[in-house]
């Protein structure tokens, strides 16, 4: 049995010439049809040596300490963001592939390290149905990676790549300890910071101030930061949330929120969730409800904010996605 050299299915020999069949590069009819490409095979997985350690499949971490080497972290010349900066609204970002807006739910989108493309889930459910086999990238066809090893080698090309999303990526490996990666959360804080630096990684910033609102308990391995273990500083979860808002992180916004309501900045704290409504997180709602309730916000603003909310899901919603959102939580996005 040969296989087609787009989808990589089997090929029934007696729907082909002799001449047809001895082609290297033959396609089955519905890749024919749509005028799909050849694709190369993915790599056969490496056979197991038994007498092989059992951490063979850890990553060489390297390259990341080189990296982390050079950099510098900033966390005593921290700079608040001007309300400028702050109060204005965030961008947005689309999916390559359908054009629709992202999703702000974490659900609704993947990270590809083959292309560095951030694609719905509804874009990855639909190639999902129809490559059957779910090898390929939906949005650069490449192979998709047969091991912890080749998840985290992809990864770190993208790494050397200065992109933000594998750092982030990458880090997140680290602080769970997945993929072959050892749990390291002085590693993982740091490749978060790295991110950060870059510009773009609203997501990093969010779980530094989140290091930060916990401290060392709930981060799994003691922390340091420029030689320091990393304690409980509200300040600076606050500085590093407010990073992640001004780059649409809507989390971060709600977080930023509470904490100025926690310390009667009510009209601060509004403005957050007004903006976190549109940014599509429903908590905001029942936060600006509250503050009506409390005689810190008016009619007009919960309905401004319901509004907003609901112009989030009329840029967000489509059937293809619904239907994703249907078949598992793992492609939720509202």
């Amino acid at each position: 049995m040969k296989l087609c050299a787009a989808c990589h299915k089997d090929l029934p020999k007696d729907k082909f010439s002799k001449k047809q069949w001895k082609l290297d590069q033959r396609r089955c009819k519905v890749c024919v049809s749509d005028n799909r490409e050849v694709q190369p095979l993915p790599p056969s997985p490496p056979t197991k040596n038994y007498n092989e350690s059992a951490n063979d499949n850890v990553p060489n971490d390297s390259g990341i300490d080189n990296l982390l080497g050079s950099m510098s972290m900033n966390d005593n010349q921290m700079i608040p963001p001007s309300d400028e900066d702050l109060f204005k609204q965030p961008p947005t970002e689309d999916c390559p592939i359908c054009f629709l807006r992202m999703p702000s739910l974490y659900t609704g989108f993947k990270y590809k390290t083959c292309c560095g493309k951030v694609i719905c889930g509804g874009c990855i459910y639909a190639n999902a149905k129809i490559d059957i086999n779910k090898q390929l990238c939906p949005f650069c066809r490449t192979p998709a990676p047969y091991s912890d090893r080749e998840i985290i080698e992809r990864n770190k090309k993208r790494v050397e790549m200065n992109d933000p999303l594998a750092l982030f990526n990458l880090a997140c490996k680290y602080d769970q300890g997945t993929c072959g990666c050892p749990q390291n959360s002085n590693k993982a804080l740091e490749l978060w910071h790295r991110a950060g630096e870059l510009g773009s990684s609203a997501e990093s910033y969010h779980n530094i101030g989140n290091c930060y609102l916990h401290g060392n308990a709930d981060i799994g391995n003691t922390c340091y930061h420029n030689g320091d273990v990393v304690e409980r500083d509200i300040k600076k979860a606050q500085h590093y949330w407010e990073l992640a808002a001004i780059l649409g992180h809507v989390g971060a916004r709600y977080n930023v929120g509470l904490y100025e309501s926690a310390i009667d900045n009510t009209d601060r704290a509004l403005k957050h969730f007004m903006i976190a409504a549109r940014g599509g997180l429903s908590d905001s709602l029942t936060n600006i409800k509250e503050l009506f309730t409390e005689g810190h916000a008016t009619k007009d603003d919960y309905a401004k904010a319901l509004r907003g909310y609901q112009a989030y899901l009329d840029e967000v919603k489509s059937n293809q996605r619904d239907e994703a959102a249907a078949f598992s939580d793992e492609y939720r996005y509202y």
